[in-house]
């Protein structure tokens, strides 16, 4: 019975005797369906490829965690990462300097926040070495009086790898006294491929160097902290340091960038609610499209119930109706949308060329680009979603079709 309903719903689709409004309306329900998940599909999977770039760009980069003594340095920092590295979610540790600084090249200067690193300990817990150009991580050693510079700091300065700059790093006396800041000529060891303030505003230096310069012996600003699960650090970092000797401050990736995780998700969010709604405006429109038809249709409806036709058949067709109506629409949106997406970058990479404009600034966003990343999990809920919109839409049309009085249609009164 079901496959005969659908049958005689697809030949009612078909068939010769159907008015222009009605076929007019057919398809702007169709097409609009159509539209809304076309857009539904680009927009989640631009949210995907800035949740993609952020884990990459940002938090492949930046530490997980940070634990630094709550009173002034890390004198017994080797103590401590052992303690930390016992904890099987913890990957690695590596010690760091950090202070701000200038630099100065001629008449060019430029404000910089100076970390300084064990080149061999960092590899292990940040992806920093994949993101210097000319293989300069390489020729990246300790007490080499070396710096590793932003791209944008660097051209910004108007320097190159190999060139020598001078870092000015401020000097307190024991009485915290500012004096006047200690000048150190650094050669630009390799130049970091950053975007966002992390380009602009980050220089490297060996965790040796910035122990002399600083006059700190052995001691440490922190540890950097890598885990297994980045979006739960906080609460690794919390099991990992209540049960230390000694008291530490901890913080975690959230703290500084963890804004930009939150902004991506809610504007998913809204954005899925708000595309939501147009695909189900969109699919109301079927309820306009099936009261046409069923006045269209009404001589062959009170033809059925006369060869015997029951109310459940009649109303199992115009539901066939009307879900038939809103699968042509999704699957025309899912193809252009699936297409779309998988080359949305591209696309705009054209529309940037030829109306000579970018639409994402790489001084303030982490990317200069419109990434895009297609989920089938996104595809099959936005589709599911669409289905079950248009069969609710279909309900109340197709419940009025089988209302109809044979005898009164066919005497003509």
């Amino acid at each position: 019975m079901t496959s005969l309903s659908f049958l005689v719903a697809w030949r009612f689709r078909k068939g010769r005797k159907r008015s222009g409004m009605l076929s007019l309306v057919s398809i702007i329900s169709t097409l609009s369906i159509a539209l809304g998940i076309i857009a539904l599909l680009v927009g989640l999977s631009a949210m995907n490829g800035f949740e993609r770039q952020l884990r990459e760009r940002v938090l492949a980069v930046v530490p997980h965690a940070e634990v630094s003594s709550a009173f002034g340095l890390l004198n017994n920092w080797p103590q401590l990462a052992s303690e930390l590295q016992k904890n099987s979610q913890i990957v690695a540790t590596a010690p760091y300097i950090s202070f701000t600084g200038l630099i100065e090249n001629g008449a060019k200067l430029g404000a910089v926040l100076v970390k300084g690193v064990d080149p061999v300990l960092e590899e292990k817990i940040s992806a920093l070495p994949h993101y210097v150009n000319n293989d300069g991580w390489h020729h990246f050693t300790q007490g080499a009086s070396q710096i590793i510079l932003g791209k944008g700091l660097a051209e910004q300065l108007n320097v190159k790898q190999g060139d020598w700059v001078t870092l000015l790093i401020p000097d307190f006396t024991q009485t915290d006294q500012l004096k006047p800041p200690k000048r150190v000529r650094v050669q630009i060891a390799g130049i970091l491929e950053l975007s966002g303030t992390l380009g602009y505003k980050f220089a490297l230096i060996s965790l040796k160097d910035a122990q002399n310069y600083h006059q700190t012996g052995d001691s440490v600003t922190g540890l950097s902290v890598g885990v297994k699960d980045i979006l739960n650090a906080k609460q690794i970092m919390n099991n990992a340091v209540k049960n230390l000797s000694f008291p530490v401050k901890v913080s975690n990736w959230e703290d500084k960038y963890g804004y930009m995780y939150r902004d991506i998700q809610m504007i998913r969010s809204i954005m899925y609610l708000a595309m939501i709604l147009v695909i189900g405006v969109s699919c109301f429109n079927i309820i306009s499209t099936l009261i046409i038809a069923v006045k269209d249709k009404t001589a062959d409806i009170a033809i059925l119930k006369t060869l015997g036709a029951d109310n459940r058949f009649i109303r199992r067709i115009f539901l066939w109706y009307g879900v038939i109506s809103g699968f042509m629409g999704s699957i025309v949106g899912i193809i252009f949308g699936v297409l779309i997406a998988l080359n949305l970058s591209s696309i705009v990479g054209v529309i940037e060329s030829l109306i000579g404009h970018k639409f994402l600034n790489s001084h303030i966003y982490f990317i200069d680009f419109l990434p895009s990343e297609l989920h089938i999990t996104d595809v099959v809920i936005v589709f599911a979603t669409a289905m079950i919109l248009s069969l609710l839409a279909s309900y109340y049309p197709a419940s009025r079709a089988f209302k109809i009085e044979p005898a009164k249609v066919l005497s003509g009164v």
